[in-house]
């Protein structure tokens, strides 16, 4: 199964400038950990030190939001994951 995970311009020099990548896993959390796996310094950027997505970090599955239940949400093979960042401020 290969999903596709698109790296937003926030985070692709800690990516080596890698936009996207093709990773295999059941789950959002299975691909995200397969991203991590290859580029390590994405670890602390997507997720928080008890595991869950970081916070101000979207993620959607073909153009689709999957907040609440995002880690547990189910990919299939061809799916598009794609992560995007809020934009804080004041």
């Amino acid at each position: 199964m290969v999903v596709e995970v698109s790296i937003p311009p926030l985070l692709q020099t800690l990516a080596d400038g890698t936009k996207q990548i093709d990773v295999g896993g059941g789950t959002v959390s299975e691909c995200l950990e397969a991203v991590v796996k290859r580029y390590p310094r994405l670890k602390a950027r997507l997720f928080t030190r008890g595991g869950k997505i970081a916070k101000g970090l979207n993620i959607y599955i073909n153009g689709e939001g999957v907040y609440p239940d995002v880690l547990a949400r189910s990919v299939k093979d061809g799916d598009k994951v794609h992560l995007a960042y809020l934009i804080f401020g004041g």
